[in-house]
């Protein structure tokens, strides 16, 4: 039986206000089991302007097995940290951060933390995102009017994926903004309400993260018209839409690029780094030279892309157009060369303009790896980020096939494909395993800004979960995706059952039609009842989380708020487990939302719950009862 712990988040049970001002006074609270301890006092460390500063808490009630303990905090920096130290009568001392309990002193970098800059729209947290890759996607009769360009290589829409270079990036199935409106109906039916679509504008490649202009939408996916039609009949049906844009670099057919390339003194010469005397050589991303890297420091790129009048950034997000917000592609590595290091210029720029222009838009930032020190709540509300959820999720719910797959270079592999990292293929990961690494890479990060990280089992950079899913685990991966703190996200043809081994294979083009297959309805009913799940409880986008038990098959936690809470189990293995009185509120009220799985109160109050794995279930439950404010 896992022992009850002392515990603090983000979430308003714990925290009167996630948007403070520079100089306001926040309460936070600390919930700590009756019988723990006993406790000869509470306090606050924080560390502002890196000078330690603290606050005693007080108890002020006791509620349904839970002594609740509350301190102020004047919030003195953007980002103010802070963790408690718990000091019990026998001199033992304890300190909790974001990472649990400690004996020792703990790092500055996992304290909990306030973020004093404006908060992102509420919708953001009420979310689930739906990402498109528009060329493949649905082909409308429109397309057939559109000649196939001369970079492109044409295929038909049944014609399987070529993952060989140069058809990795120029096989072109004609996929059409047109076409997504046809079946904005089917993103309804899941009740998904944020489209994420990959870039629409004009560019050499099939994925067009080498814009050639950033000022219109491409003609082949329908031109301007078709965008501005598809944000109204997407808005129409309660969906809200993104656009995904490059600020680390244009593609090399961009007009900014053509106009300076062997051209020195040319007017937007400063927005590359050339090194060279005749503007031909130049820094790009990762060594592609169709994808020539942009130089922060220009102050004419800054006004053009974000900051001007009619700048790119705000351009899209004015009317005719209108959308909701963006995800920005390889935020991580803009304005960061060598010894430069604009990125937090930069992105606060992008905020900037951004409430300006719209301040119920939310701004998301690619950074796949660990994006911690970047997501303190000054740029990105959240990020596309793997480390936090996907890989772990990947290493636990895999059972690799060692199917054989093609590299871009034409490479026979077996060695299942693992973002790229050169590990092995896939790693082994325990159930405990995938919940330290969900706290491990969560821990730097305020609560706020977690609660806007995109949670993908995959996505147009990467193979497909499915491909490797352990049997029987697609249910477990979707359901944790829908009820860990973040933003869900299914990459479209999840959602029918899509396979891909790698980034490339992933973008297979959607098999309409097939919806009455057996095994299609299946996954079909699987996502529209765990996005119903995600959309019917709040307290999943908002609400805190407690881990009641983690073993080497199977974790619980619960999301909680005043008005509700959700218990989740996942287990890949058999589960059979109990949990001590008092870990959640009003286990007898329990009400089974989805899964197969038994929960029983016993005489004491402690929780028995059991399933056959691989198994996803949850309940629920009442709210927290609290001492009043």
């Amino acid at each position: 039986m896992t022992a009850l712990l002392p515990h603090h988040d983000g979430s308003p049970l714990y925290v009167s206000h996630d948007a403070p001002a520079l100089g306001d006074v926040v309460m936070v609270r600390l919930r700590v089991p009756t019988g723990y301890g006993p406790l000869r006092a509470v306090r606050t460390r924080s560390n502002p302007d890196h000078e330690p500063e603290w606050t005693d808490a007080v108890a002020i009630g006791t509620t349904d097995g839970w002594d609740w303990w509350q301190a102020p905090i004047t919030v003195r920096n953007p980002r103010h940290g802070y963790r408690f130290v718990l000091i019990h009568d026998d001199g033992t001392v304890v300190w909790l951060n974001q990472t649990g309990l400690h004996r020792g002193e703990t790092l500055d970098a996992e304290d909990f933390a306030l973020v004093a800059n404006p908060a992102p729209p509420a919708w953001l947290y009420e979310s689930v995102m739906y990402q498109v890759f528009p060329d493949r996607f649905a082909r409308s009769a429109q397309a057939d009017q559109h000649p196939t360009p001369e970079w492109a290589i044409a295929a038909e829409w049944t014609d399987p994926v070529d993952p060989v270079m140069p058809g990795r990036s120029q096989q072109f199935y004609g996929g059409d903004l047109p076409g997504v409106i046809e079946h904005l109906d089917h993103l309804v039916s899941l009740g998904v309400n944020l489209l994420y679509l990959t870039p629409v504008f004009p560019a050499a490649s099939n994925h067009r993260y080498d814009a050639a202009s950033f000022d219109s939408v491409d003609p082949l996916l329908g031109g301007d018209d078709a965008y501005v039609r598809l944000i109204e009949e997407a808005h129409a049906r309660g969906i809200r839409v993104i656009g995904d844009l490059t600020s680390n670099h244009s593609g090399d057919r961009h007009e900014w690029f053509q106009a300076a390339f062997g051209h020195p003194g040319a007017a937007t010469e400063s927005f590359y780094y050339f090194t060279d005397d005749g503007n031909t050589e130049y820094e790009t991303w990762l060594g592609a030279s169709t994808l020539p890297k942009f130089d922060w420091s220009s102050p004419e790129l800054r006004e053009r892309f974000v900051s001007g009048e009619n700048s790119i950034v705000e351009k899209w997000l004015r009317p005719p157009y209108s959308i909701d917000g963006w995800r920005i592609d390889v935020a991580n590595m803009t304005g960061r060369l060598g010894d430069v290091d604009l990125n937090a210029e930069v992105r606060q720029l992008f905020r900037e303009t951004m409430l300006r222009i719209n301040p119920d838009a939310i701004l998301l930032g690619e950074s796949t790896n660990d994006a911690a020190t970047d997501l303190q709540g000054d740029g990105w509300h959240g990020a596309m980020t793997y480390p936090s959820f996907t890989r772990p999720a990947w290493g636990w719910l895999s059972e690799p096939t060692d199917r054989p797959y093609l590299t871009a270079e034409g490479e026979e592999r077996t060695e299942p494909w693992f973002f790229g990292q050169p590990i092995g293929g896939i790693p082994r990961y325990t159930a405990r395993d995938f919940a330290d690494a969900v706290v491990r890479f969560t821990a730097g990060i305020p609560w706020r800004v977690r609660l806007g990280n995109m949670q993908p089992l995959d996505t147009h950079d990467t193979g497909r979960f499915a491909t490797n899913a352990a049997p029987g685990a697609v249910p477990v991966a979707v359901g944790l995706s829908m009820t860990l703190p973040g933003l869900p996200v299914v990459f479209a043809g999840d959602e029918f059952g899509l396979t891909g081994a790698d980034g490339e294979a992933s973008r297979t083009p959607m098999p309409w039609g097939t919806e009455s297959d057996a095994g299609v309805a299946e996954r079909l009913e699987l996502y529209r009842g765990l996005v119903g799940l995600r959309r019917r409880h709040p307290v999943l986008g908002t609400g805190g989380m407690r881990w009641l038990h983690v073993d080497d098959a199977t974790v619980v936690f619960v999301r909680e708020s005043a008005d509700e809470s959700v218990l989740v189990l996942a287990t890949r293995g058999d589960a059979d487990l109990e949990l001590p009185a008092g870990a959640l509120a009003g286990p007898a009220e329990a009400e089974s939302l989805v899964g197969d799985a038994t929960l029983a109160v016993a005489s004491d109050g402690a929780v028995m719950l059991a399933a056959d794995g691989p198994a996803f279930a949850a309940w629920s439950l009442p709210g927290v009862p609290a001492p009043a404010a």
